[in-house]
């Protein structure tokens, strides 16, 4: 007799499979790695920003115990190559960006050599031991100084700063201009988006090691991207892919900082091959903050028009990206994801970015979760605040009287994408009842009254995830999946993502187990290991569970259809009559679950004409679209008077992922996503002064958020599945960043609103706070708000529906 029906794994919050091993210390990062004989690597790293390296003694270093050699950049960068750029730039000026600097260093932290000895004790104390003779030149650190005449240059040999120039529109550049000239009013703003550190709790580090036997290199490494790196290190180190295999244990953050391929995992596998030694790498939290990407830095100038009555028509953007010293695998790409967000979720007909890329003296900039999105919703959804306010307008209703309603998709965007689904007003709605809006603004009201600096801030955003068409991609947007049914009847699911805190070992087992109507606890869900997994596109841009949770789909399909021959041929009955429930197909009474079609299948002594043994089956997922999640997030902020400091009272965020697999998963991202823009907001910048000193280069100087700034978060969800694949799921590793970061710039703007404070930059510490409040200093760009202007609400109580949108002032 069937099982009594259970309910589905998806859809329920279920706690992560991976936890335990993670809770109780037992899982297996790179360090904790320990090969017989293997050798540990220190690297040299340049004090200074830009200097010609005169001389370089290594004898001290050689000669101390337990060193095993010393190599510096005509040791070892002929074999190592150059350090890859995937992104598809033509006018692109490239460094050519090698494994140790060679008679020059252009940013602090440079690698200039690598010691190589028995303990990583020793390597470090040798390291100390190598003499380097510096030459200062020049430094360049400021992105829109360095694009002047006669400023220093990052690359001498290029002959400018400007790595490359970049640009879109909609159509013909007359009818913008055309819109602008038809505009009530033009209102232009100004923006720096700093630069950040990425900071995950793991530092970067690999393990090589080289079987002589096989001419075959294993690399453990602490990555986003084994496949990526697959292919792309033979280019470095001259190793066939077929002989490279490459494995991500527990990967403890990585945020974009790990989808990368970095010098370290060339030079440690071009010395394991040359050492016939495996060769270890562990960062230092101070290599991490000066070697490892950082994420951000553009500096925009910003023009909107727009009719009195709110309609927004069009959007220009003249930006900066200060991409640092030399590019890394995505760094040009980076700012294009801002302008292809450029509009949002709003209505605006025509749009232009002008995106110059300029090297400066620092560590490069590449994707920082969100990469690029960020910056577009923080410019779109901060300008949106502005706009209204100069409109004298509430700017819910603006938003609202400007965003397409659910009846408008698909919807084309100026930026030339297609939205696949969305209905922003039910957001919206939903977050304001979870905000208890009305309340929140009596509140509001009260506060100021007793003269506190009460703000509410509010955002809705659209993000592009699932990257995505192969298309639209450097080296193809698919994924990989391949299920197989074991001989117990049980299943194995290999996956060419590549989680790494995201939770696809739960969410697709919840996947497999309903669609094949096992336990859960009989899935297993394999990923990360280039030798298991053979093909894959890995984990970033929010697409792990859209594109590779698809590509399992597929495979699970296969397997049904196939199996349903079987047990048809086993039952005999046609395959038309079975029925498949529970893990069983059934007919005229009769019923096989996996236990009874599995043996028969690979003992193959029984099956029908044609048939192929095994059960098994593998898929590419090749997407039609993108995906682009959305959401409405609500912040209220007080801010004291006395010091500058703000804190969070509340936080609501409706996100709309499509349908939710594990909503429990779903929340830790979402929360996750708020966390890193609470720091972006409130206290995180990256500093180098003048000589390309990084002033924040440990976290004593970094400020990140602490457990006492996290406020508790109201979470809710709308849902609204995509069309561009079957589960009709979305993303959502990435929103949370996305729409918190203007959200709660957008409530301290408003507690200093009745100040007369138009905008200030992030991030928005205390000191700059008190010295707007006392001393009334703005930032560049930002004409204080009219005295008269300052008593206007801003905000209504009334209720704004889709029924609701009159526009006035109030």
């Amino acid at each position: 007799m069937a099982d009594t029906p259970r309910e589905p794994y998806v859809g329920r919050a279920m706690k992560r499979v991976e936890d335990p091993r993670l809770l109780q210390g037992i899982a297996t990062y790179v360090d904790d790695l320990r090969l017989t004989g293997t050798l540990h690597a220190a690297f040299v790293r340049s004090p200074y920003a830009h200097a010609r390296i005169t001389r370089i003694s290594t004898a001290a270093a050689k000669a101390a115990p337990g060193v095993v050699g010393v190599f510096v950049a005509s040791d070892v960068n002929q074999a190592c190559g150059i350090v890859p750029c995937a992104a598809d730039m033509p006018n692109l000026k490239n460094p050519q960006h090698r494994a140790l600097a060679d008679g020059r260093v252009y940013f602090v932290g440079h690698a200039v050599a690598v010691v190589i000895a028995r303990d990583a004790y020793t390597a470090r104390d040798a390291a100390l031991l190598v003499d380097v003779d510096y030459e200062p030149l020049p430094v360049v650190t400021d992105p829109e100084a360095a694009i002047k005449p006669g400023s220093p240059l990052t690359h001498p040999d290029l002959g400018t700063n400007v790595a490359f120039e970049w640009s879109m529109s909609t159509g013909d550049d007359a009818e913008l201009e055309r819109l602008f000239k038809s505009a009530d009013r033009v209102i232009r703003q100004r923006m720096v988006h700093q630069r950040l550190t990425p900071v995950a709790i793991e530092p970067r580090g690999c393990v090589a090691s080289y079987h002589r036997g096989e001419q075959s290199l294993t690399l453990w490494t602490s990555t986003q991207i084994p496949h990526l790196v697959r292919t792309l290190l033979p280019g470095m180190i001259g190793v066939p892919e077929n002989k490279i295999r490459i494995v991500t244990p527990e990967v403890g953050g990585g945020f974009g900082s790990k989808l990368n391929v970095y010098i370290e995992e060339a030079l440690c596998s071009h010395l394991a091959m040359r050492l016939h030694a495996p060769v270890k790498w562990i960062e230092t939290r101070r290599e991490n903050m000066s070697a490892t990407i950082h994420g951000r830095d553009q500096i925009g100038d910003y023009e909107v028009a727009v009719k009195n009555d709110g309609t927004l028509l069009a959007i220009k953007s003249r930006t900066i990206a200060d991409i640092g010293s030399y590019p890394q695998l995505l760094t040009p790409a980076v700012p294009t994801l801002t302008g292809l967000m450029l509009t949002g979720c709003y209505k605006y007909k025509a749009m232009r970015m002008d995106v110059t890329g300029v090297y400066t003296n620092k560590m490069s900039t590449d994707a920082y979760r969100g990469a690029g999105r960020p910056e577009a919703t923080y410019l779109i959804e901060r300008m949106a605040d502005i706009v209204a306010n100069e409109l004298r307008m509430d700017p819910i209703r603006f938003r609202q009287m400007n965003s397409p309603t659910s009846s408008d998709f698909p919807f084309a965007t100026a930026c030339g994408l297609s939205y696949d689904s969305g209905d922003y007003h039910a957001a919206l709605a939903k977050a304001r009842r979870l905000a208890r809006w009305n309340e929140l603004l009596d509140t509001r009201a009260r506060a100021r009254k007793d003269g506190k600096l009460f703000g509410v801030g509010v955002s809705t955003y659209v993000e592009i995830c699932a990257l995505g068409p192969s298309k639209a991609m450097s080296a193809g947007g698919w994924e990989w999946g391949c299920v197989r049914i074991e001989f117990s009847g049980k299943a194995t699911v290999i996956t060419g993502s590549t989680p790494h805190g995201q939770g696809q070992e739960t969410s697709f087992a919840q996947i497999a187990a309903d669609r094949l109507g096992l336990p859960i606890e009989d899935v297993v869900v394999l990923h990360g290991d280039t030798n298991v997994s053979h093909y894959g596109r890995d984990t970033y841009g929010s697409r792990a569970t859209v594109l590779g949770g698809t590509a399992i789909v597929m495979c699970i399909d296969k397997i049904l259809a196939k199996t349903r021959t079987l047990a048809a041929h086993l039952l005999e009955v046609k395959p038309g009559d079975l029925t498949f429930e529970g893990g069983r197909f059934s007919a005229n009474g009769k019923s096989l679950g996996w236990e009874d079609l599995a043996p028969a299948a690979y003992v193959a002594k029984n099956i029908p004409p044609g048939f192929e043994p095994g059960l098994e089956a593998s898929s590419f997922f090749e997407p039609e679209n993108f995906t682009f999640p959305f959401g409405t997030h609500i912040a209220a902020v007080e801010i004291d008077r006395e010091t500058g400091e703000t804190r969070i009272v509340k936080y609501v965020a409706v996100d709309d992922c499509g349908p939710q697999i594990n909503p429990l998963l779903v929340a830790g991202q979402v929360q996750g996503g708020i966390a890193h823009s609470i720091g972006q907001v409130l206290f995180e910048r990256t500093v180098y002064d003048e000589q390309g000193q990084l002033i924040t280069g440990e976290l004593m100087d970094y400020p990140l958020p602490r457990a006492h700034d996290i406020p508790e978060y109201v979470l809710g969800s709308t849902v609204t599945p995509s069309p561009s694949n079957p589960m009709g799921i979305k993303g959502v590793g990435e929103a949370g960043t996305i729409g918190a970061t203007p959200t709660i710039a957008n409530a301290v703007m408003d507690a200093l609103y009745p100040l007369g404070v138009r905008h200030l930059d992030l991030p928005l510490t205390p000191e700059k706070i008190w010295r707007a409040i006392h001393l009334g200093e703005d930032d560049r760009g930002g004409a204080r708000i009219p005295e008269a202007d300052r008593s206007a609400p801003r905000y209504t109580t009334a209720d704004v529906g889709e029924g609701a949108l009159e526009v006035g002032n109030v």
